[in-house]
């Protein structure tokens, strides 16, 4: 007599997928699904931010793999003119490669690596498998007081998500593993997606999104073909230790968006999972990776030049905490100016966006596209998971386009018209501290809170001037217009900081070796705003 057939769960067939449709109804739906109604779909949702930059990854490596690239701009034009994605097409593809989508598969299981095992067969509890913050608050997980099991479906988004974002640190120890040591897994780094300042372009829909970062395989920013480029699943089931001693190099995107950071393995029961042994796996350093992952954008890095002993050298941009995207504009516009140094740029672009610049006509101009920016930051030698950065910043495709200098010019000003006007409400803070008899170090902390305060309120301002961007929009008017706003903020804010003045600060004293009181901070404010915004005080039109 044969056995009970083996535990099944295909993510093919069974949800796991969070989405929200067009109509804001959230469901749960399997692959199959997803890829039929993209269409009808607003979002894929997930546990945390970076989860829905990992899935979505996922998503576009099966995309690109069902539909044989596209290897060129008219292979992708021919799918952006249709009203919905090639469901049968993808639904076939799937179909090729099922065994390797199921997430309790005995002999090569999704994400995972069969037989895995430590020398005293020890398992670890869920929350190895969540991402964890150090400071206690239960950032990533409605569940307190420990996680003694996972539904397969929340399994399968951590487990995609571990590969993605998981910390470094000891792991461990794998039998069979060459680089164990003592049993334990010394750190390699990173997950591979955790390197990176996560640039993330959506459209209305989920169809709209998946194509729009469907990037040819003749786009000249990135490296690659169809023939090489392949995911974990269309690869041999992978061993214990490195595919290759001393780590493979990436093949191109499709491989970036599945790579296998980590060795894992889920312990389950026939309902749920309540165990995971995570283990080293494939280790990828970031330095010059900008000619295969195209969601993020590149710094040149003479520190890493000196170390590495390389010419040319460029490092993912990071996210900054407590920074909004928009003052970071001038990295994710393809046609904003920037600097060289020695004959190579400074800064590069998201070669995805790239794409959409390159796309051109192809798309409407006024087509409205969400830059979703998601990273994650970690603590002590990244060891620990710190804090995950999630920012949305909508606009017209035109901004993106090479050609619109003009438009990605003004924007990139009226960012550093923000700044400069923050320095100058950073400076009366300063001013009016010093009066008031604080020493220069005492002063940091009212400038700080000054710049903030004012961020605060320029913030929902500038997201909805950029928004109103468009390809008929007069960029001086514009321009004029948002110093205006940025004027109306800072009086505001000076006027707060005047209010509250000390008598002391009105009297004054001698700072620097110059006489400073509230009138003349007042003064040099002025001044200094005058400088900022020149627009400001000029007779506007509205936009066109």
């Amino acid at each position: 007599m044969s056995g009970p057939d083996p535990l099944s769960f295909n993510l093919i067939d069974h949800p796991w997928l969070p989405v929200r449709t067009t109509t804001g109804r959230r469901e749960e739906l399997s692959l199959t699904e997803v890829f039929g109604r993209a269409h009808e779909l607003a979002a894929l949702l997930g546990d945390v931010p970076t989860q829905v930059f990992s899935l979505t990854r996922l998503l576009l490596a099966i995309l690109h793999r069902a539909v044989d690239g596209p290897r060129d701009l008219d292979a992708w034009e021919k799918l952006w003119q249709q009203p919905e994605l090639p469901a049968h097409q993808i639904t076939g593809y799937l179909h090729q490669h099922r065994q390797r989508f199921d997430l309790l598969a005995p002999q090569a299981p999704f994400f995972q690596v069969a037989g895995l095992h430590t020398a005293k067969g020890e398992v670890s509890e869920l929350a190895k498998l969540i991402a964890d913050v150090p400071n206690g608050h239960p950032f990533f997980t409605t569940r307190l007081g420990g996680i003694p099991s996972l539904s397969f479906p929340e399994a399968a988004r951590w487990l995609v998500h571990c590969q993605a974002f998981d910390p470094s640190g000891i792991k461990s120890g794998a039998v069979g593993d060459k680089r164990v040591k003592g049993g334990k897994g010394y750190p390699i780094g990173i997950g591979w997606s955790g390197h990176l300042g996560g640039v993330l372009p959506e459209g209305a829909t989920l169809r709209e999104t998946l194509l729009l970062n469907l990037i040819a395989y003749d786009h000249p920013g990135l490296t690659g073909t169809p023939e090489t480029d392949l995911p974990a699943w269309e690869r041999d089931p992978v061993g214990v230790g490195e595919e290759q001693d001393g780590g493979r190099a990436p093949t191109g995107r499709v491989d970036l968006y599945t790579w296998q950071s980590r060795r894992i393995l889920l312990s389950y029961t026939a309902s749920e999972v309540t165990g995971v042994l995570i283990c080293n796996g494939e280790r990828l350093t970031p330095q010059n990776k900008h000619n295969h992952e195209p969601h993020t954008a590149w710094r040149r890095s003479t520190s890493q030049e000196k170390k590495l002993g390389l010419p040319l050298v460029y490092m993912p941009r990071e996210h900054l905490p407590d920074r909004a995207v928009w003052r970071g504009l001038q990295s994710l516009l393809p046609g904003a100016e920037r600097p060289q140094s020695q004959g190579a740029a400074s800064a590069l672009t998201p070669q995805v966006l790239e794409w959409i610049a390159r796309l051109g006509n192809e798309i409407d101009p006024d087509l409205p596209v969400r830059l979703h920016t998601i990273g994650m930051t970690y603590g002590s030698q990244s060891s620990t998971t710190e804090d995950i950065l999630d920012d949305q910043l909508p606009l017209h495709a035109i901004l993106l386009h090479r050609d619109a200098t003009g438009l990605a010019a003004i924007a990139v000003a009226c960012v550093q018209a923000a700044e400069e006007t923050a320095k100058a409400v950073g400076r009366l803070a300063g001013n009016l501290a010093g009066a008031a008899g604080c020493g220069r170090d005492e002063r940091d902390g009212p400038v700080s809170r000054a710049r903030e305060q004012l961020f605060a309120a320029l913030d929902p301002l500038f997201r909805s001037w950029l928004r109103e961007l468009r390809a008929d929009t007069d960029p001086l008017a514009a321009q004029q217009l948002w110093q205006r706003q940025a004027r109306g903020c800072a009086h505001t804010v000076a006027k707060d900081l005047l209010e509250r003045a000390p008598m002391t600060a009105w009297r004054g004293r001698t700072v620097d070796k110059r006489l400073m009181n509230t009138p003349l901070a007042d003064k040099w404010f002025r001044l200094d705003l005058r400088t900022a915004l020149p627009l400001a005080a000029q007779t506007i039109e509205v936009f066109s």
